[in-house]
């Protein structure tokens, strides 16, 4: 992955909000490391990794942003969110926005009820990105709690070395 992804989410930020200007990390402190991202279709990777940012300012450590208080940090997270949601859209389908709106959904319930299963979620919603493949595995961490099916999934479509290291990476950044 180029670094022109980090200066893209970094810059689009500082356009949208003086704010996110003064959230940014000084370039030497941010940790430009793609996690889920190297698990999709090149052409996903600025949206993935522009809401997976937006997801580790809600529940995270991020890579690029240091906002001073939770309020900013929230704010900050929704807009990464609705950004990257507009780069998938740019670069993909229908079905892959909302594969991604599924995956924040869920990826809040799971954190709301404290149930594991949020790095399964994003390591198959990055490797099926709008297959339309994700329907069934999502239902069964929802009702059973139950993320094996989503893993497995992953790692049929990206194999099993990658998504091993997208969740050791994810894993790593979470609080």
């Amino acid at each position: 992955m180029t670094a022109d992804v980090w200066d893209t989410i970094a810059d689009e930020a500082g356009r949208e909000s003086e704010l996110w200007t003064a959230a940014l990390r000084p370039r030497d402190d941010q940790q430009r490391e793609p996690v889920f991202s190297r698990l999709a279709e090149d052409r996903y990777a600025l949206g993935i990794e522009t809401i997976y940012e937006g997801y580790l300012l809600h529940y995270g450590k991020p890579r690029l942003f240091a906002p001073e208080d939770g309020d900013a940090a929230l704010l900050l997270g929704d807009y990464l969110y609705a950004h990257g949601l507009v780069r998938i859209e740019e670069a993909g389908t229908v079905q892959a926005v909302n594969d991604l709106a599924e995956l924040i959904a869920l990826c809040a319930y799971l954190h709301a009820e404290e149930i594991a299963g949020d790095g399964a979620v994003w390591a198959a919603t990055a490797a099926a990105l709008g297959r339309g493949e994700l329907d069934a595995p999502r239902s069964s961490l929802r009702l059973d709690n139950d993320p094996a099916p989503l893993e497995r999934l992953a790692r049929t479509a990206a194999g099993g070395d990658a998504v091993d290291a997208a969740l050791a990476a994810h894993r790593a950044r979470l609080r």
